[in-house]
């Protein structure tokens, strides 16, 4: 299975709100349309006293099942279609996107 990450950056005249609900209402309903996606993960920073906040304003996780198939699912309508919308609430000056080799180290 490969695994491709987005590390995303909101747009700074979006409050942290708006960012979230066009994540989930919005872009998250386009990205699962994507063909060929076996899982699909936004993961958003809580709120933590201890520590101090991350930078980014989103992880997403999107599986695919080889580089073929995600290739396939970018060059396809509905990439293009989640491509553009990403435009509207991501800092694509920031926001990156890398497949990454997952290590368990613990399970």
């Amino acid at each position: 299975m490969l695994k491709f990450m987005v590390v995303v950056y909101r747009r700074p005249e979006l409050t942290p709100e708006q960012f979230r609900r066009h994540m989930r209402e919005v872009h998250g309903l386009l990205a699962m349309n994507l063909p060929g996606l076996r899982k699909y993960v936004q993961n958003f920073a809580s709120k933590d006293a201890t520590r101090q906040p991350p930078g980014w304003d989103a992880i997403v996780e999107l599986y695919f099942d080889d580089r073929p198939r995600m290739e396939a699912a970018w060059a396809s309508p509905q990439g293009a279609a989640s491509d553009a919308d990403l435009a509207i609430f991501a800092d694509l000056t920031r926001t990156t996107w890398p497949v990454v080799d997952e290590v368990t180290v613990l399970e």
